[in-house]
């Protein structure tokens, strides 16, 4: 009995899909490797790591409860342990809850200015399932939330947040859009019928534009990042392979199609990867 709802808990924070963890933890890990001029030592490696995980899973919760009555409409999120019954309402909050903490544990051996902004992390993230219904971009909402691990490194690496990481955050934003828009393609016709907002379906017929628009964008804002600190040949590279990641995942949507689309959508941590690779490798031969 124990290991079954051990397991429903698991599937709960998607434990076995760690795309979505992964798409937080590499822009976050670049961030930390901006603030810090290369290498930030164990300590805030670990801090930013496990908290990306315990966040993004105590997200999932929340955002299971919030959304348990209209993801039952949905084909691909029908069966999720909060919307199926399997779980609880009371139990997915106790858990979430239980995450968030576990996570602001980490935050309080960095220091004060880091702890401020955990708290606004926090109310983004928690705000983000009911825009759903009220914004017509709600994954612009959702860029915010995925993009908040960027000024935490800088708070927690040189206790201040600089300009610089402002437009690290807004290129990271587009980028957000451009993968959650792939992400709403998939269940455009079902949230159609349910009157869910997304970008996928106020884009319309440019929802393809839109997206690599949007992929352009981040780019281009990283690199110049990159650039304005000297990185070399190498971090240049790893823009040139994620752009033409960029370019594969155009292929894959631009039919429309759920498995096309759901494909470009899981696919883009390797993207996020790639960049944070390429700003590693640039301050490690720098």
């Amino acid at each position: 009995m124990l290991a079954r709802r051990f397991a429903l808990y698991l599937d709960l924070i998607r434990w076995n899909r760690p795309a979505g963890w992964l798409l937080l933890l590499w822009p976050t890990l670049g961030a930390l490797w901006f603030a810090s001029g290369g290498w930030p030592g164990w300590h805030l490696l670990v801090v930013f790591v496990l908290g990306t995980i315990l966040m993004r899973s105590a997200g999932c919760c929340v955002n299971d409860v919030a959304d348990r009555d209209f993801d039952r409409h949905v084909k691909r999120t029908a069966q999720r342990p909060v919307t199926s019954g399997a779980v609880s309402v009371k139990e997915a909050l106790v858990l979430g809850a239980a995450l968030a903490l576990a996570a602001f544990a980490l935050v309080l051996t960095t220091n004060r200015l880091t702890i401020v902004w955990s708290f606004a992390a926090l109310a983004i993230t928690l705000a983000y399932p009911f825009a759903k219904r009220f914004v017509s971009v709600p994954q612009a909402v959702l860029g915010i939330a995925f993009s908040f691990g960027i000024p935490m490194a800088f708070a927690a690496v040189q206790s201040r947040v600089p300009v610089f990481a402002a437009w690290l955050l807004a290129g990271n934003l587009f980028w957000v859009l451009a993968y959650d828009t792939e992400y709403a393609m998939v269940d455009r016709d079902d949230d159609l019928k349910i009157g869910m907002k997304t970008s996928a379906i106020t884009f319309g017929r440019f929802d393809v534009a839109a997206v690599m628009a949007s992929y352009a964008i981040f780019l281009a804002v990283w690199a110049w990042a990159g650039a304005s600190q000297g990185l070399g040949a190498v971090f240049f590279a790893a823009i040139g392979i994620a752009a033409a990641q960029a370019v594969w995942h155009w292929q894959l949507i631009r039919g429309r199609t759920r498995d096309g689309c759901f494909k470009a959508f899981r696919l883009n941590h390797w993207l996020g990867f790639t960049v944070f690779a390429g700003i590693a490798a640039g301050y490690a031969l720098k």
